[in-house]
């Protein structure tokens, strides 16, 4: 009986349609960060970040950074509920290493395209 009101794969709508192909086994952080990294708008603007650093561009960072900016806000705040209930369930894992380490991103691409400070 209180087995029954456990999240599981019995209960797993909100699993049916965020991870179509998951197979029952809980995620973790790490999972989670390589399942966002590989979602092709962040592909798109891991590989604008690179080009603004590659030609250290501070607009192209800015640019770059308010997409990371708008997709980590995008992740965290569609559907909380739904996100809540699929992270119970276990067909989500928390967010936080990714978005601790699009931070990281974030804040290298702002103060490697800074320009110089005079005087030094």
């Amino acid at each position: 009986m209180i087995l029954s009101l456990l999240p599981g794969m019995a209960w797993a709508q909100d699993c049916t349609v965020q991870r179509p192909g998951w197979d029952g086994a809980p995620v973790s952080a790490v999972q989670e960060a390589v399942f966002l990294a590989s979602s092709p708008a962040a592909l798109v603007l891991l590989l604008g970040t690179a080009v603004a650093i590659r030609f250290k561009s501070q607009w192209g960072s800015l640019a770059v950074v308010l997409g990371w900016t708008a997709f980590v806000t995008f992740l965290t705040m569609l559907a909380p509920a739904s996100r809540e209930l699929a992270m119970a369930e276990g067909c989500v894992g928390s967010p936080a290493l990714f978005i601790g380490i699009i931070a990281a991103i974030c804040v290298g691409t702002i103060f490697y395209t800074a320009p110089p400070i005079k005087g030094r």
